[in-house]
């Protein structure tokens, strides 16, 4: 396993890690992934820190604390062996401090994460979306407190927006408080909207990228193909339309592509579209899920091997997309481009 640094920080993590969203299976929200219980989650780790993954990322809100619980009891016994990641700021009941990133808020939902991983602290607490509603100086400076109380050892965000993070980050760089080392984002070949703003911004800030879905919300499995119905056991029959849109015409155009290079290499589809991203920019780690232990073995298989530069570019030009405003001139106009070189 490759190990890379996570953004600016001098945390290493490695270049895959397993998403928890499986793991539990009841609750309200995020609860249809999977039913993964403790004993099985065990197995799922030791595989993983067999193959050198030792990241794991859950949230409070995946299956209403219930992923927690699960992880907790897969890592018992081997806390110093692994780095665990949570979310928090999703609802997690109705009343009015039940969601968002208030200080009584985190205050309780960090000990509340403590409680159910059995630990004494978190390696990376992210917010799971931004608080438009709280101040943001309230929330980093209470994140830095839960910092300085030695309770979380590095803060992050989730799904933010360009000018939400760069302002977070202005605001613990002018009091010196903890800043954000992390950032976990939607970005696949069917999804490349990360690399308009907030790569750039990664790079320049030293915000390394977690990636979630990094095949596109189960389209980039190998079972979808071009005239070819949806397969009966895909989850995409029910949990399509809660996932980011996408232009079929140019899903099944990069499918092509991934299927001509899963014959030339002798990698699989997903193990192909993985690979691509670990070669992208600013790309820490790559959060793979797996309700199994064939589906993990087979993500796995992403790692310790490249796509060739010809490799890369052909799925480049499948995966391209119009650059939106105020982008656009940069590609089209000289001046503009030398001013603003890409994010290589």
């Amino acid at each position: 396993m490759e190990y890379r640094r996570l953004g600016a920080s001098g945390l290493k993590v490695p270049a895959l890690s397993f998403g928890a969203g499986t793991f539990g299976g009841t609750g309200p929200l995020f609860s249809a992934w999977g039913t993964t219980d403790a004993q099985e989650a065990r197995r799922l780790v030791d595989i993983c820190l067999d193959a050198g993954l030792n990241l794991f990322d859950t949230a409070d809100v995946y299956s209403g604390g219930a992923s927690e619980e699960v992880l907790g009891a897969a890592i018992k016994g081997r806390r110093d062996s692994v780095l665990i990641s949570t979310k928090t700021t999703l609802p997690m009941g109705d009343g009015p401090n039940d969601s968002g990133s208030s200080r009584p808020r985190l205050l309780r939902a960090v000990d509340d994460a403590l409680r159910r991983l059995g630990t004494d602290y978190i390696d990376l607490l992210q917010l799971h979306a931004f608080d438009a509603g709280t101040p943001v100086e309230e929330v980093v400076s209470t994140l830095d407190d839960l910092v300085r109380a030695g309770k979380l050892r590095y803060v992050g965000v989730s799904n933010f927006s360009g000018w939400q993070l760069m302002k977070s980050l202005a605001a613990a760089e002018h009091h010196g408080w903890s800043r954000y080392v992390a950032h976990q984002v939607y970005y696949s070949l069917l999804g490349r909207d990360y690399e308009w703003d907030l790569m750039p911004l990664a790079k320049d800030q030293g915000v390394g990228a977690l990636v979630w879905s990094p095949l596109g919300w189960g389209r980039l499995t190998g079972k979808i193909r071009r005239n070819q119905p949806l397969p009966e056991s895909s989850r995409l029959h029910a949990t399509a339309e809660f996932g980011p849109p996408v232009d079929d015409e140019r899903m099944y155009r990069i499918i092509d592509v991934l299927d001509a290079l899963a014959e030339e290499t002798g990698k699989s589809v997903p193990q192909i579209a993985i690979n691509w991203l670990l070669q992208r920019p600013t790309v820490s780690s790559v959060i793979i899920g797996a309700r199994n232990e064939a589906q993990l073995r087979q993500n796995l298989g992403a790692v310790g091997w490249q796509l060739d530069a010809e490799q890369i570019m052909r799925l480049d030009a499948a995966s391209r997309v119009d650059a939106p405003y105020p982008h656009f001139p940069y590609h089209r106009q000289d001046a503009f481009a030398r001013l603003n070189p890409p994010v290589v």
